[in-house]
């Protein structure tokens, strides 16, 4: 039973939380946000899912409300170069290759800051590619929902848009391809960590539809039993000198990569689906040339 983060019909603004029954397409409302189970510890947090699942508030039909993010107040961010693909992907398109490999092999993994929770776009979102880079891409990833001590509570999918022309160019532009605005979508909405069995062996799939080219456009399949480190290594190095009072989002690396003559394009709409998880699916629009 995922929670979710939604916004009710005629509302503009705000948020509600709530509780989706499997196969029913029935959103539960409850009176939990996400911010307030990541505060509990681990036990607290099993006992309180406990009995949201099983209260009985008011319900309303999934497809009559507009899903968000599945964050309130956590900082979502992002591990890199952690997939074998994801390496020899950075390092085809980078001047200085031999800084993907080292960190590949490295004890201390590459993280860094993706987006506020107020900037995530949710499912049935517009994510955004700059317009000046010639070559954007979707990185499909686990996203890993963390408490305020570093235990793992959830998962849900991640879109970490990046723009590889302008990180290719320079290892240190890296803040500039991948943090801009609309470069982040997170969903459908959260998964507990009771209900994924192993989520070292999840398969992931990417679609990405281009309706001016008749449909269906690319697609591959990854698994994250590719991942080469263990989620509890990359949230350890995460909170090893941040704190987050109400919990952290790591997304832990892609697995999937279009082939390098790709690029998206304004009007592409991009599905990733995750085992055990769901769909998130974003459209894609291209940002505007500022005039100073």
């Amino acid at each position: 039973m995922p929670l979710c983060v939604y916004r009710a019909p005629g509302e503009a603004t705000g948020r509600r939380y709530g509780i989706v029954t499997p196969g029913s397409d029935v959103i539960t409302r409850i009176d939990t946000s996400i911010a307030d189970l990541l505060r509990l510890t681990p036990a607290e947090r099993t006992r309180r899912i406990a009995d949201l699942r099983s209260g009985a508030g008011p319900t309303i039909p999934l497809t009559s409300v507009e899903l968000l993010a599945p964050v309130d107040g956590q900082e979502i961010w992002a591990a890199g170069v952690t997939y074998a693909r994801s390496r020899d992907a950075r390092m085809e398109e980078s001047t200085q290759q031999d800084v993907y490999d080292r960190v590949y092999h490295a004890q201390r993994p590459e993280i860094f800051f993706k987006s506020q929770p107020d900037r995530c776009i949710g499912p049935g979102g517009t994510v955004a590619i700059r317009h000046d880079s010639a070559w954007n891409v979707p990185e499909p990833e686990l996203a890993v929902f963390f408490d305020t001590s570093g235990a793992i509570a959830g998962f849900s999918i991640g879109n970490d848009v990046s723009s590889r022309s302008i990180e290719g160019e320079n290892p240190l532009y890296l803040p500039q391809a991948k943090v801009y605005t609309a470069s982040c979508a997170l969903g459908p909405w959260l998964v507990l960590l009771d209900e994924i069995s192993d989520p070292m062996h999840l398969n992931i799939r990417l679609e990405i539809e281009r309706p001016s080219a008749g449909g269906l456009f690319w697609a591959d399949n990854a698994s994250t039993s590719q991942l080469r480190r263990t989620l509890d290594e990359l949230g350890r190095c995460l909170y090893e000198a941040l704190e987050f009072p109400d919990g952290a989002v790591l997304l832990t690396g892609t697995c999937i990569v279009p082939p390098a003559e790709f690029t998206l394009a304004p009007g592409d709409m991009t599905h990733i689906s995750i085992e055990g998880i769901g769909t998130l699916t974003n459209t894609v629009r291209a940002l505007q040339p500022k005039h100073h």
